[in-house]
């Protein structure tokens, strides 16, 4: 099963979480490792990820060590959360890799503030933030290698040029690009210290009881299916922290504000769901990928009915941070787009509170 497309607004820290091979790297034969006393305890994962280089994701690796790429004193482990030991033998093989530097691509970009240092988009739904597999063209870094060409940040990858942090697939709204790897690394940290505010706009089907308080609930991958997170007690489930307002009510559905404290898989769309409330149209979570107008207004003609909404009502509208280079703080806002306001409106006549 491959990992969870994108994230709700995970940071993409250089160095931290690299992109995979490209043809640039040179590492191509099989890698000896000798674990040290000083690199006990530590992944399996993280330590041969540490040693191939930066052009080497977590992801790809995993697959390999699961896959019987990594040989521990002459056997496979298929473990990528073993605890490697002081004298364990690694044999590491990683496949060879497939694809190039992303193509740049004259795909419209809706640029909501730039100068010489930075970058903020406005993110359209369906759009995947960064190459993957199945998705290796129509990205926003194939957009942004066409509108910045050299003028990006490759600190994490090339794959992730200029990407800071990353929003889901069908979550739209504004994301930050840096131009350079200092004005990255600055970012980044603000990030990872939770000075960058962050606001999100969702439709969730339920009516959410208070007008505003927070959602507190650590989060863990599914241990059955891996495209989904859960809030958990589990010791090894990472802290999460999301506050809500109340933007308007409607029977049977909630406009909701979320301003989430940390950055989690997923972490807004699980912190909804775990109070009852999925975000709209949430596959996922919600059960459903679409939403039509006959479900808003039972009685709707066949004739007369029409899709809303093909994507989860999730939109990152505001984000706000200290300009790493000027000290000025920025702040950017992303209006609804167009299905998020095309549902309210059927909302609105169909659904409210008289």
């Amino acid at each position: 099963m491959s990992e969870p497309e994108e994230l709700e607004d995970d940071l993409i820290a250089p160095g931290a979480e690299p992109a995979p091979v490209t043809p640039s790297v040179r590492f191509r034969e099989p890698l000896d490792l000798l674990v040290m006393v000083k690199s006990e305890g530590m992944r399996l994962d993280q330590y041969v990820q540490l040693h191939l280089g930066a052009d080497w994701s977590r992801s790809v690796v995993q697959r390999a060590i699961e896959s019987g790429g990594v040989l521990l004193n002459g056997r496979p482990v298929l473990k990528p959360s073993y605890k490697v030991r002081k004298n364990d033998r690694l044999h590491v093989t990683m496949p060879e890799p497939t694809h190039e530097i992303p193509v740049p691509e004259d795909i419209p970009l809706d640029i909501l503030y730039q100068d010489e240092w930075l970058a903020l988009v406005n993110k359209p739904a369906d759009m995947v933030v960064h190459p993957a597999k199945g998705n290796w063209s129509g990205t926003l870094v194939n957009a942004l290698q066409w509108h910045f060409r050299e003028h990006l940040s490759t600190g994490a990858g090339h794959l992730r040029a200029g990407i800071v942090h990353r929003l889901d697939k069908d979550t739209s709204g504004v994301i930050l690009v840096a131009k350079d790897d200092l004005t990255h690394r600055d970012l980044a940290m603000q990030f990872e210290s939770r000075k960058v505010f962050k606001e999100y706009v969702a439709i969730a089907a339920g009516e959410l009881e208070r007008d505003s308080d927070y959602i507190e609930g650590a989060l863990k991958m599914h241990p059955y299916d891996r495209l989904k997170m859960i809030v958990s007690t589990d010791p090894d489930a990472k802290h999460a922290l999301s506050y809500y307002e109340v933007l308007e009510r409607f029977r049977g559905f909630t406009l909701v504000k979320v301003q989430p404290r940390t950055g989690r898989t997923h972490q807004i769309r699980v912190h909804l769901l775990h109070v009852g409330c999925a975000v709209l149209a949430d596959k996922i979570y919600g059960g459903r990928a679409q939403v039509k107008l006959s479900e808003i207004a039972p009685g709707t003609p066949p004739a007369e009915d029409e899709v809303l909404l093909g994507r989860q009502a999730l939109h990152a509208f505001r984000l706000r941070f200290q300009h790493p280079r000027t000290g000025q703080w920025i702040e950017a806002e992303a209006p609804l787009p167009p299905d998020m306001r095309r549902t309210l409106d059927a909302l609105r006549q169909h659904r409210a509170i008289r």
